[in-house]
């Protein structure tokens, strides 16, 4: 862990440095922080470091869970090539991205029953009435996201099923009343929001249409299903096991 520490640290370091360089030279013009003083070197490369680590596990999750249902439903995972295979071809384009209707449909649905992170915190500013209840500054909430995602009572019941089709007209219209706001925050909400949050769902979705493109995959006969109930991240208790064919 050290040693990936000190080379993320070090990679990190010499794209500023590259990029100080440029701007001294003129090849780029900018009033980035680095310029202006606003941010020290540090605190740029911990910053970097921070959005790297805060997002690679939880991506990798979400990738996990995304093939170990796939696998389970087969025919979600050929509509999904068949998508990747019609609207990229042979290519990558990260532009041609938000035209994977069907992919993104999958990865909401995914999130929603496994959500990378099970629970939130969040701390309340000032003194605040809810109902009958009156939460004194300070008050630490925990927003349990794996809990509002399954809630019978929001998402009909079918809540238990992975049916990627309720997520197609949308976000807002995925639960059973419309526009139900906070029911659905796998990265958070409001202005506190993931920052990193469209560039995970990028990340997965080309390492998901790479790995389409070239392997069909199912589960191994020694898998077993067993969310992690205790760690922060959910992930499979005992790994996922899966069977690549190479297409």
């Amino acid at each position: 862990m050290k040693r990936a520490y000190k080379e993320i640290q070090e990679a990190i370091q010499g794209i500023i440095n590259k990029r100080e360089k440029a701007m001294r030279t003129g090849e780029i013009v900018s009033n980035d922080d680095l310029k202006n003083g606003m941010m020290t070197l540090e605190d740029v490369i911990e910053e970097c470091k921070l959005f790297y680590f805060a997002g690679q596990e939880t991506t990798s999750t979400l990738l996990v869970w995304t093939m170990v249902l796939l696998s389970k439903y087969p025919a979600w995972q050929e509509r999904a090539r068949h998508e990747v295979l019609h609207v990229l071809g042979t290519d990558n384009e990260s532009s041609a991205l938000g035209q994977l209707k069907t992919m993104t449909m999958i990865m909401h649905e995914v999130m929603r029953l496994y959500p990378p992170v099970m629970q939130m915190t969040r701390a309340v500013e000032r003194d605040t009435k809810m109902g009958d209840f009156v939460l004194p500054a300070g008050t630490q909430l925990a927003l349990p996201t794996i809990l509002v995602h399954k809630d019978p009572e929001i998402w009909g019941d079918d809540v238990a099923e992975f049916r990627p089709e309720r997520f197609a007209d949308g976000v807002s219209k995925a639960t059973r009343s419309h526009n139900q706001q906070g029911a659905y925050f796998p990265f958070g909400w409001g202005p506190r929001i993931c920052i990193g949050q469209n560039f995970a769902l990028m990340e997965a979705k080309i390492a998901l249409a790479i790995i389409l493109k070239r392997f069909s995959f199912e589960l191994s006969p020694s898998y077993v299903h067993a969310p992690s109930p205790e760690a922060p991240i959910l992930q499979p208790q005992f790994g996922a096991r899966l069977i690549l064919h190479k297409l």
